[in-house]
């Protein structure tokens, strides 16, 4: 799955770090969002590969589209980690009769029904206002949030947790 590429995602094993110390700055509010699945049952292979299959096609979806909201994002395994522009275009994409998702979704509660508890998916959603995040990457390449946003350098104001998060220069 790491194969497919999302908007602004850099593939670290091929990527130079960024030598120097940075953060990731994305203007106004965003979302969070992560979804993963786990195999239970690794021998019912019909219950969780098309689960495993359905996401680079979404991914592919999402790249080709950026007005949809996807702005980056990052497989963990099997844990797939994207930032979005509002909870409003991730809902929006999810629920569209007209995109990839809703199909597979269905698909996916039709067969779980079947399976017996083959497969789990999960995900978890946060809402992140405008500021409210701190980031710091050294000898990094492009990763997370930095590859949503863009990287500004860790100096001044940034140069601490506290200052990234809009408090005083104190912090780590």
């Amino acid at each position: 799955m790491t194969s497919s590429k999302m908007p602004n995602e850099t593939v670290a094993a091929s990527a130079r770090p960024v030598t120097r110390r940075v953060t990731a700055q994305l203007e106004g509010d965003f979302v969070v969002f992560m979804i993963g699945m786990r195999v239970n049952q690794p021998w019912k292979v019909s219950a969780w590969l098309p689960v495993f299959l359905a996401m680079p096609k979404m991914i592919a979806e999402l790249s080709k589209h950026p007005e949809l909201g996807l702005l980056g994002g990052r497989f963990a395994g099997l844990t797939l980690i994207q930032f979005w522009r509002s909870s409003e275009h991730l809902n929006a994409y999810a629920q569209s009769r007209e995109h990839v998702h809703l199909p597979a979704w269905q698909a996916f509660n039709q067969n779980a029904r079947k399976s017996g508890g083959a497969v789990g998916i999960w995900h978890e959603t946060y809402r992140v206002a405008a500021g409210q995040y701190e980031t710091v990457y050294v000898d990094m390449p492009t990763f997370g949030l930095g590859q949503a946003g863009k990287l500004v350098e860790a100096s001044g104001r940034r140069a601490t947790a506290a200052g990234r998060m809009g408090g005083g220069p104190g912090g780590a």
